[in-house]
């Protein structure tokens, strides 16, 4: 617990809200996002060796008409979660008529603390009491109700949850999605492309995943078809016997990750206009500081856009806008911008969700390890080693569909695994749908992007396709 206090010292907090209205809530969501159904429910999932029985579900947020059949589901990628894809998923299913959108909720967010997050949401919890609970107590001995960590030695159980874990929960989605009776896609943004690849190569008794499946959809994400050594693996694997479960996103170790961008994007919703409570705290990185006093939205929009986020959250970044020209405290200019800054902080705070938000607090290192040894579902000496079993990579359906759309972070790599992918298992060219957008859109703008998005503009014409065969 050594490094965790010392850590503790150096934390780094987003901008948050100084204060809550209940009215706020409702009239910051638009009125046409309550004409779509949205529902959460949590399945029995795979049984992993050592882990609790109330940790062995999945869950799934499902988007759309219950009446609509066909289904989309939706893996986020590292260190996100369900809600993460909720605004995009209510844009897919007003335009894509029969469909509905079912985003993956992986089991580790089951060891989330959403208590304030949620009376926040309610209007029943100000941003300084969010603020305190989860992350100013760290500097404010005065706070005694607050967050408390988990310590690793209590989950060593999660240093299991690789890609098996995470392939059989999925399985039970899509098994879940089959039983409607109309096509079902799989795809996935950033690892959640990864996630997609070994699923839907993965051996279920000599059969591929994507058996069954009418097709695959890459956001910025993939798998390569070069694995990792044996010795990667192996060294990998050592250091996760000897450390933490979690992995460190951006070098920001577990939960913390999860905490300043859950807090800070519902902070910058609940008060947007109140000045920054983290541009003031002592423990937040002047890299993360806009240069002037700023507003709670504006100081989440300047630690997240492209053009002022430092290098080591590109992973986290979008096109928000920029620092408006005057005020004091100075407000964000959204202008122009892809990604609306508030349809963001929607995103990660899990607005209007009970429960949720689009981070997750703790990702297993494990499955970041063994996404390494995927390589377009063939078989290779790391996957032996590490259990993995995406070994049906040339025997795909040869009418399946891919979509693949690269952004900042994957770019055309993107797009050459997915056409290795369809190669191998003689899948025809025509079936491909291959974006570039890479010198335009970064990683999360494809789901952020809003009203104009070159991503959702070739999906809902790829899913018609699909529901037209």
């Amino acid at each position: 617990m050594t490094g965790m206090r010392a850590w503790r010292r150096r934390a780094r907090v987003l901008g948050l809200a100084a204060a809550a209205v209940a009215a706020a809530f409702a009239a910051l969501a638009p009125p046409a996002m309550s004409a779509v159904r949205v529902r959460f429910e949590r399945l029995p999932g795979f049984h992993a060796p050592g882990t609790p029985a109330r940790l062995n579900k999945v869950g799934v947020l499902e988007t759309g008409p219950r009446s609509a059949k066909n289904v989309l589901v939706l893996n986020p990628g590292t260190s996100a979660s369900a809600a993460y894809f909720e605004p995009l998923a209510k844009d897919i299913v007003r335009r894509a008529k029969g469909w509905q959108v079912w985003a993956v909720e992986r089991r580790e967010n089951l060891l989330e603390d959403h208590s304030v997050l949620d009376r926040a949401k309610q209007g029943k919890a100000t941003g300084k009491e969010l603020f305190d609970y989860y992350l100013g107590w760290l500097a404010d001995p005065s706070v005694k109700t607050h967050f408390q960590f988990i310590p690793d030695s209590s989950v060593a159980y999660a240093r299991e949850w690789g890609m098996r874990v995470e392939i059989e929960d999925l399985r039970r989605v899509v098994l879940a999605a089959k039983r409607l009776g109309g096509r079902v896609v799989v795809g996935g943004h950033s690892l959640g492309g990864t996630i997609t690849t070994a699923y839907a190569t993965w051996s279920f008794g000599g059969k591929p995943g994507a058996q069954g499946l009418s097709g695959l959809v890459y956001i910025d994400g993939g798998s390569s078809p070069t694995p990792v050594s044996v010795d990667q693996a192996r060294q990998s694997l050592e250091q996760l016997r000897n450390g933490s479960p979690w992995l460190s996103f951006g070098g920001i170790p577990a939960p913390f990750a999860g905490l300043f961008n859950a807090t800070g994007a519902l902070g910058a919703l609940i008060d947007p206009n109140g000045p920054s409570l983290g541009q003031s705290f002592s423990l937040l990185p002047v890299n993360l500081k806009p240069p002037v006093p700023a507003t709670n939205l504006a100081q989440y929009g300047y630690a997240l856009d492209v053009n002022t986020s430092p290098p080591s959250l590109i992973a986290a970044q979008a096109h928000l806008g920029r620092l408006a020209a005057s005020g004091d405290p100075r407000g964000w200019d959204g202008s122009g911008a892809l990604t609306p800054i508030r349809r963001y902080a929607e995103m990660f705070s899990g607005w209007g969700l009970k429960g949720l938000d689009g981070t997750a607090w703790y990702h297993p290192l494990r499955l970041t390890i063994d996404a390494g040894a995927v390589a377009d579902g063939n078989a290779n000496p790391a996957q032996q080693l590490l259990g993995v079993r995406a070994t049906q990579g040339r025997r795909l359906p040869r009418n399946l569909r891919i979509y693949a759309f690269g952004a900042a972070l994957g770019g055309q790599r993107v797009l050459d695994a997915a056409a290795a992918l369809a190669r191998q298992s003689h899948i025809p060219r025509r079936n491909l749908t291959l974006v570039n957008r890479a010198s335009t859109y970064a990683h999360n703008d494809p789901a952020g992007a809003s009203p104009r998005n070159d991503f959702l503009a070739r999906l809902v014409p790829f899913l018609r396709r699909i529901a037209a065969r």
